[in-house]
Order: C-alpha cells, then sequence, then structure tokens
C-alpha cells in the first residue's frame, strides 16, 4: 500500500486530495496545526478502508517543518505540498514579520519537505510530488507582491525539478489554480465578495485535474478553461500591457488574491 503526505490536510484543496488519494487507496498522513480538526478528518478518511496517520505541526516553524521533513525522509510514495497563506495590503503596511511567515511556510516549507522526500523516491524509481501553487505567479501582484513572489518561485521550482528528475520515476507537478472555494480568504481576511462566479473553482475538481494531469506526466497543471486562457495570455502579452491589466483588475477587485 502507497503512502501520500498531505500538508494543510484539513480544509479547501488539501481536504480534497485527502479524500481523492484516500479514494484511490493511499494510506495517509495528513498534516496541520488543529489536532481537533486532524483528528476529524482522519476518522472519516478511514471509512475508505485505508491507514490514516496525523502529525500536527506548523511548517512555518522551523521545529514542526522539521518533524514533517523527518517523516518525509521515512519514505513517502506522494507528497502533497499544499499548506499556505497570503496577506493582504500594501507591502509597506504590512509587518516584516507576516511577510517572512508567509515565505517559510509558502517556499521555505515545500523546499525542505521536497527536498527530504527525494531520496527515497530517487532511490526506488518511483513517487510524485505536487506543489501546490497559484496562476498568481504568472503575474505581478499589486497587493499581494510577496504572494505571489512566492507562487512564481514555487511553479518555477517544481517545473525545474520535473526537467531534473525526468526518466527517473518522480514526478513532480505545479498545480496552478486560479480562485478555488476555500478558507483561504477569510484566513487572510480578504473580502471575496465581488468576485465573480464564472472565476470561482470547486475544490475536487481542482484536485481531480491534478491528479489527471499528474497521472499525464505533466509538469503543470491549470485547472479551469478560463484560467488556462489567463495563463496563456501572461505567455504573449507584453510586460507593459499585463501591468496595466492587473492594475484595472486590482481597481475592481481591490485585495484579492487567487
Amino acid at each position: 500500500m502507497s503512502t501520500a503526505l498531505v500538508t494543510g490536510a484539513t480544509a479547501g484543496i488539501g481536504a480534497a486530495f485527502a479524500r481523492a488519494l484516500a479514494g484511490r487507496g493511499h494510506d495517509l498522513v495528513l498534516v496541520a496545526r488543529d489536532v481537533a480538526r486532524l483528528e476529524s478528518a482522519a476518522e472519516q478518511l478511514r471509512t475508505h478502508d485505508v491507514e490514516v496517520d496525523v502529525l500536527s505541526a506548523d511548517l512555518a516553524d522551523h521545529d514542526g517543518c522539521a518533524r514533517v521533513e523527518w517523516r518525509c525522509g521515512e519514505g513517502v510514495d506522494i507528497l502533497v505540498n499544499n499548506a499556505g497563506l497570503g496577506t493582504k495590503g500594501a507591502f509597506h503596511e504590512t509587518p516584516r514579520e507576516q511577510e517572512e511567515h508567509l515565505l517559510r511556510l509558502n517556499v521555505r516549507a515545500p523546499m525542505r519537505l521536497t527536498h527530504a522526500a527525494l531520496p527515497p523516491m530517487v532511490a526506488r524509481g518511483d513517487g510524485a510530488i505536487v506543489n501546490v501553487s497559484s496562476v498568481a505567479g504568472f503575474a505581478p501582484g499589486i497587493r499581494a507582491a510577496t504572494y505571489s513572489a512566492s507562487k512564481a518561485w514555487l511553479t518555477n521550482f517544481s517545473e525545474s525539478l520535473h526537467l531534473q528528475y525526468e526518466g527517473t520515476g518522480v514526478h513532480v507537478l505545479a498545480l496552478c489554480p486560479g480562485f478555488t472555494r476555500t478558507e483561504f480568504h477569510s484566513r487572510a481576511q480578504m473580502d471575496a465578495s465581488g468576485i465573480p462566479d464564472r472565476l470561482w473553482l470547486d475544490a475536487d475538481d481542482v484536485v481531480r485535474t491534478a491528479l489527471a494531469d499528474l497521472d499525464r506526466g505533466r509538469s503543470m497543471s491549470i485547472p479551469g478553461a478560463q484560467y488556462k486562457v489567463i495563463v496563456q495570455a501572461t505567455r504573449v502579452i507584453p510586460s507593459g500591457a499585463q501591468r496595466a491589466i492587473v492594475r484595472r483588475l486590482q481597481s475592481r477587485f481591490p485585495g484579492r488574491t487567487p
């Protein structure tokens, strides 16, 4: 029986990954901070007749991240780096500590867990890593500079590893969703009320697309036709025009980040 470790596993995209992977018959290691929510999620997932372990850890904390690193180093078949957060407000108005906390969770944690998980995967010639990034990484973010930059890093990191480990049996995928109905925006205290319905994605649909793209050996997964068009446009539109579009969107949807 193969084992999947999912971070941020008690809500949103992380919880959807846990459900989908349990449905595929994978044993699970669920990682999050809230012990009560972890135990509740584990109890529900065990109905799939799989083993579910829980690991309470704050991945932005050095010791918490180290505990999960150790578990990854013991060997997992699938690693889903889903835990992440965003901030709101202008960069100079956001406390430096808050920006650094974001980087520890969005950048340092997936780098460290991936580094720990890869050696056993490479040794046995099999494994998969999914890094949950965002379409926000494809364009500058007026009110989410550090968040957008962290997701740009994660996407590039994932695609680079996909190329580096091609042919080893280890597959690395960058999952880049847009606005998805999760707890993300409420936790960041972002007002998402004005976002058109057509831009919202469902977390279970996002995960189905991601796993299908992982099965196909792709390096990137962009769920939703609307977001495929948006990302493709960022590849051909000149940077000056991109900035003008971002300014216009920001004036319509202030403080909102996918």
